[in-house]
């Protein structure tokens, strides 16, 4: 094992992340659920805003591990035009994809941020954090999605990922950490200790933890 946990995962990519500390442009988003221990750590050492970043599959109707497309938080959606021609999937059966996942994914955003805003993305540096990557399908989907709100630099980190992947992302982001790319892989939750299920009460908790501690940061800041 390479890790006891999230948190303990979120503190080792902290100490790789510390040139980013206490900056103005630094916003930490995590995929959630498993991403939000992770990227609270990252923020809470930072001093640096957390949300998170909701993305959710199209999948190709009776095909649906096949993806024809992704939403993501901020009313963004991406299609796979690929997929979409070969196919020739026609556009209500997008829209009626899109409108079922859009339901799925407004009530995670209600569940996890309330009526709290989120974070200014546009001219910013992304600090783009989940749990590990195997595929990295989900993180490549939310990428693509998030460039449409124009960051200024987006920086993929995550303690644990297979080598492929972590490689194939260094021609996809601006920068791409991974504290670990142990072979063979088999899967992320292998080099944890402790890889329970991360609970939507759990994000939520976090999510209200990290939004009061950057509060006092900011406010003791400016009192200084």
């Amino acid at each position: 094992m390479l890790f006891r946990n999230r948190m303990h995962a979120g503190q080792v990519l902290a100490e790789m992340l510390r040139g980013y500390c206490n900056r103005e442009d630094v916003v930490v988003l995590a995929l959630p659920r498993g991403g939000v221990p992770v990227a609270f750590e990252i923020a809470s050492a930072l001093h640096a805003p957390l949300d998170v970043f909701l993305v959710r599959k199209l999948g190709v109707p009776g095909q649906e591990e096949l993806a024809m497309g992704a939403i993501a938080t901020g009313g963004i959606r991406v299609l796979n035009n690929e997929v979409v021609r070969h196919l020739g999937i026609p556009d209500h059966v997008i829209d009626s994809a899109t409108k079922a996942e859009q339901q799925e994914l407004e009530r995670r955003q209600q569940a996890y941020r309330g009526t709290r805003e989120s974070p200014q993305v546009r001219g910013r540096i992304i600090l783009f954090v989940d749990d590990g990557l195997a595929t990295g399908s989900t993180m490549r989907a939310a990428v693509t999605a998030l460039r449409q709100q124009k960051p200024a630099r987006i920086v993929v980190a995550v303690p644990v990922a297979a080598a492929s992947t972590c490689q194939e992302f260094q021609e996809e982001v601006d920068q791409i950490i991974c504290a670990a790319t142990p072979e063979p892989f088999y899967g992320v939750g292998q080099w944890y200790e402790d890889f329970s299920q991360t609970t939507d009460e759990e994000v939520r908790d976090l999510l209200d933890r990290a939004a009061q501690e950057y509060q006092r940061y900011r406010a003791l800041k400016c009192a200084s």
